[in-house]
């Protein structure tokens, strides 16, 4: 199949997955139907503030300013965040939140077996239930697509409904906002604007702190690999939640190499359990020696472990978010998601974002299912070359 012919058939493709598929059209009247219902107001809680986030590590971190610009403008209003337990822990070291509760949001575990139609209704019954007791004056649905987010602020009874509107969320809000294609930390900052006025992009506070107990615990860690206090690194995070915004193992295994007879500095692979045999498949193509952590980090082991990095290298996942937060730089590779929308955060001689110059992207299309990695190549378009020219300009800039 040619260049051409292959384009055309992803972006096909891609169209016909962004349409709304019949149960969701059947969806949309039920929706309907529980919008008009006049579920009792909740009459506490006015100085508290629900914070609805579903989503995984990465987009928590983005959401993070505008919680902390809400705390700032309103310094005793009480916030709190409702998000899955897969990224709940990451708001541990963000003082503006006030607590966090977590959840198992229905679609949102990466191995999520489809149940019953009823259990997410029945699972957004017990949880509204939960919300009532505690007491809320406002809800802000971070995501802009999120309908059950928006239907449970709703059914709890909070007053004051803050989102986008979306066709299937904009029924259960009291003030939606028009969508804007743009940086998701700038989607999540515009609503709580009606607190904190505009924010310019120079005084949005995104950072992350990190704290000495996990620099000593990061230490020894790097003792155990050979590499002292004075020794330089960098990071490679190759995994990623979906395999179609993966790099190829042979070319992780030469940047890897060839990084490290440049920047004469240790390669310290990163990852999750589940990614131990990716990291080592990619290690043993290496002629270097090299140290892996993968599935023997927190995700606050990890930032300190960044924070001493010369660069984290990666596909776009949060471990890169991540890495931006904690202020070290990065490489990602990007290919079906958006960049405009998910890049690392900060300036771009800082946090360098590669992609293919392929027509069909970015088809923002995340699960192909079954149909063959070799009919998308976004990423793995992207030479050994580019990657390795990015991570030196941005070692060199950043020295």
């Amino acid at each position: 199949m040619d260049r051409e012919t292959l384009v055309t058939r992803n972006q096909q493709l891609a169209q016909a997955f962004h349409q709304t598929p019949m149960q969701h059209r059947l969806r949309r009247y039920f929706i309907e139907a529980v919008a008009r219902f006049p579920f009792s107001p909740l009459t506490k809680g006015w100085n508290r503030v629900l914070f609805i986030k579903p989503d995984h590590i990465g987009d928590m971190l983005l959401a993070i300013p505008a919680m902390r610009a809400l705390k700032e403008a309103s310094p005793y209003t009480e916030i709190h965040v409702l998000a899955g337990y897969w990224a709940g822990s990451i708001l541990a070291n963000v003082p503006e939140v006030d607590l966090v509760l977590t959840i198992d949001f229905p679609g949102f575990l990466r191995d999520d077996k489809k149940s019953n139609y009823l259990a997410p209704y029945l699972h957004l019954l017990k949880v509204a239930r939960q919300l009532r007791q505690i007491g809320y004056g406002h809800a802000i649905v971070l995501r802009p697509d999120h309908w059950w987010g928006a239907m449970l602020a709703h059914v709890a009874g909070i007053s004051e409904r803050i989102g986008y509107a979306i066709d299937s969320v904009e029924p259960f809000l009291t003030h939606a906002i028009p969508h804007k294609h743009e940086h998701a930390i700038r989607q999540n900052l515009r609503l709580v604007e009606g607190w904190t006025g505009h924010i310019a992009n120079e005084d949005i506070p995104y950072y992350l702190e990190v704290y000495d107990k996990e620099r000593n615990e990061i230490s020894g860690t790097l003792k155990q690999c050979g590499i002292d206090e004075e020794q330089p690194y960098f990071c490679i995070h190759p995994g990623s939640g979906t395999w179609v915004k993966q790099w190829n193992y042979d070319s992780w295994a030469k940047v890897a190499d060839i990084l490290c007879e440049q920047l004469d500095a240790a390669v310290v692979f990163t990852g999750s359990n589940s990614e131990r045999a990716m990291v080592d498949n990619i290690q043993n193509r290496m002629q270097s020696k090299s140290c892996t952590t993968a599935g023997e980090l927190s995700l606050h082991q990890l930032g300190a472990l960044y924070e001493r990095a010369l660069v984290v290298l990666g596909p776009d996942s949060g471990p890169m978010h991540l890495a931006a937060a904690i202020g070290t730089p990065t490489v990602a590779l990007f290919g079906a998601a958006d960049p405009l929308e998910f890049a690392p955060w900060g300036s771009r001689d800082k946090h360098i974002v590669l992609t293919s110059p392929i027509g069909c992207r970015p088809c923002r299309v995340l699960d192909w299912g079954d149909d063959h990695p070799k009919y998308h190549p976004c990423v793995n378009d992207i030479t050994i070359g580019r990657v390795l020219e990015a991570a030196r300009s941005v070692v060199q800039s950043n020295r």
